[in-house]
């Protein structure tokens, strides 16, 4: 099972912004409004919460989540999402988390094939739960966007979980 020790500080940060980078494609690819964001990010966070309480989860999720509830990980988060992002527009949010998402992919392939299925899995239920999060256009309108659509599947593609 794998864990923040089998990986380097860099490689851990990735992982560790992993499940952030997930919704925030998805958010980024059709901006809502204010309402929509608090809605797709409430979805990101529970979907770690559920993740957290699940007894059946990836060790590797568990490590990443036990990180992430600490001062240090979301600091660790919170300033690698600002040095890549920083000004950034969200088609380039789009794009620069889709390469940090196939670059976890390939560590973790490296590094942890055992717990690739399952880390991917989740990275990938984050996103969708994000995009089904609030419906696009307001009240009536698409529950998922086509750029959302297309987003999830750039993000699938990303992590190699294409069928």
């Amino acid at each position: 099972m794998s864990n923040k020790e089998s990986f380097t500080p860099e490689e851990w940060t990735k992982i560790l912004v992993g499940p952030m980078l997930a919704g925030m494609a998805v958010s980024a690819a059709d901006p809502s409004e204010l309402w929509g964001l608090i809605k797709e990010g409430s979805a990101s966070s529970s979907a770690m919460a559920a993740a957290k309480s699940d007894a059946g989860s990836n060790e590797l999720v568990k490590a990443v989540i036990a990180d992430f509830e600490t001062q240090e990980g979301r600091s660790t988060v919170r300033n690698a999402l600002r040095k890549r992002f920083a000004g950034a527009k969200p088609a380039d949010v789009v794009q620069g988390s889709l390469e940090i998402l196939r670059e976890i992919s390939t560590v973790l392939a490296t590094k942890a094939p055992g717990d690739t299925p399952a880390f991917k899995a989740w990275l990938n239920d984050i996103s969708r739960k994000v995009s089904e999060a609030s419906p696009e256009g307001g009240i009536g309108g698409a529950q998922v966007s086509n750029a959302e659509k297309a987003t999830l599947a750039e993000i699938s593609k990303a992590l190699g979980t294409t069928t």
